[in-house]
């Protein structure tokens, strides 16, 4: 003999108050978990479209940014060389000598100074990234301190529009264009002319050299030719490998926090989930007594009272999700810990989030019922009918 699932959604509808109370606390323990979750996702999602598969990164060996790498001239021109280098719609080679520095820029409102990148680029860096876009204004000339922004950089930053100018390596440079590149890492950088950067900075090398595969199945090839040289002390890398490496430590560390939060907020929810359950064996003990007399076994009221709890948690997790799906229209700012700048990136919930959330609830929910439940099945017939 078996309760349908109309007899727990009426015990919990009877016990509005404390229903609504008990989902309250676990929706609002899962959208922590799954904001957490979401921010990490997105910071991968962000940095990893800013690559392309298709896209060689060499830099210094041993270097996990473009920031701390150096390639000198001498190697670059090797590189130029390569003959699995692609050919651009001008029969060009499309490999590109890039310059990445760091400049602090005030953020508008907090006015606080934050880090940003700087990127040194040549004619064929746009060409390389089939993202980017210019929204506003016009690309930099050669030779002249003229630079363009980020879109994500333009809404964050003071002084960050058309015609307006920033002083950085004791020089004025003036902006002249707005550039997107829709979700990459891309939209939070400033670009000039490399040679006009590597002059204001005093750089002798470049950070890294971007060139485009005319195959991509021969990647390995290539990178074994740059690694084995011995005029060079270089690595190679996929351009979406080399971003993917750049979210891990900051996406492990909002992972940790979100586990650590999510734990300490889950034991409270378990806790009153229990509290629910005990309260309702308490009031419904006469009612359990009369399912046992009518020949309900200890199974099937231990089963019930679960089945109330997972509802619990089910509802639980649905509005967490449902609420923490609404973050998807923010965009927030924070420093990536490989680069040591800003990045802007966006909330992201994916159906790997959701299970997981939805898991996580029904588990907050089997373990906040599992005492009540027990104890309820374990009642003495006559014992719960003289309650009455």
């Amino acid at each position: 003999m078996a309760m349908s699932f109309s007899y727990n959604f009426r015990n919990l509808w009877i016990r509005r108050l404390t229903t609504l109370l008990t989902v309250s606390g676990m929706a609002l323990v899962v959208f922590v978990f799954a904001s957490i979750l979401m921010l990490a996702e997105g910071l991968r999602k962000t940095l990893v479209e800013t690559g392309s598969y298709d896209n060689v990164v060499v830099l210094r060996k041993g270097s996990n940014s473009e920031v701390v790498s150096g390639v000198g001239r001498q190697s670059a021109s090797i590189l130029e060389t390569l003959p699995e280098i692609a050919l651009g719609p001008k029969g060009q080679r499309l490999v590109a000598k890039e310059l990445v520095v760091l400049i602090a820029l005030t953020k508008k409102g907090s006015n606080s100074p934050s880090n940003v990148i700087l990127r040194g680029i040549e004619e064929n860096s746009i060409l390389l990234r089939p993202t980017v876009r210019l929204v506003e204004g016009r690309l930099p000339r050669v030779g002249s301190p003229e630079i363009i922004i980020g879109s994500s950089i333009a809404r964050r930053f003071k002084g960050a529009e058309i015609n307006e100018t920033i002083r950085f390596g004791m020089s004025d440079w003036r902006i002249v264009g707005i550039f997107d590149a829709g979700n990459s890492g891309f939209s939070s950088e400033i670009w000039g002319d490399v040679d006009q950067f590597m002059q204001a900075f005093r750089r002798p090398a470049y950070s890294s050299v971007i060139f485009k595969l005319r195959d991509s199945s021969e990647f390995q090839n290539v990178k074994s030719r740059i690694e084995s040289d011995p005029r060079m002390t270089l690595e190679a890398k996929r351009e979406t490998k080399y971003y993917a490496e750049q979210s891990e430590i900051m996406a492990k560390f909002l992972r940790i926090l979100g586990i650590s939060l999510t734990i300490i907020f889950s034991l409270g929810a378990i806790i009153g989930a229990m509290i629910t359950m005990y309260s309702a064996v308490a009031n419904r003990t006469t009612e359990i007594g009369t399912l046992r007399a009518l020949g309900f076994q200890r199974r099937n009221i231990l089963t019930a009272f679960l089945v109330e709890s997972l509802l619990l948690g089910f509802l639980g997790g649905l509005a967490g999700l449902f609420f923490a799906s609404f973050l998807q229209f923010f965009t927030v700012s924070t420093m990536n810990f490989q680069s040591f700048a800003e990045l802007a990136f966006s909330f992201t919930l994916t159906f790997e989030i959701f299970y997981k959330g939805m898991v996580f609830s029904l588990v907050m929910g089997f373990v906040g019922g599992l005492l009540p439940a027990v104890r309820a099945s374990r009642m003495v017939i006559v014992e719960a009918l003289r309650a009455s």
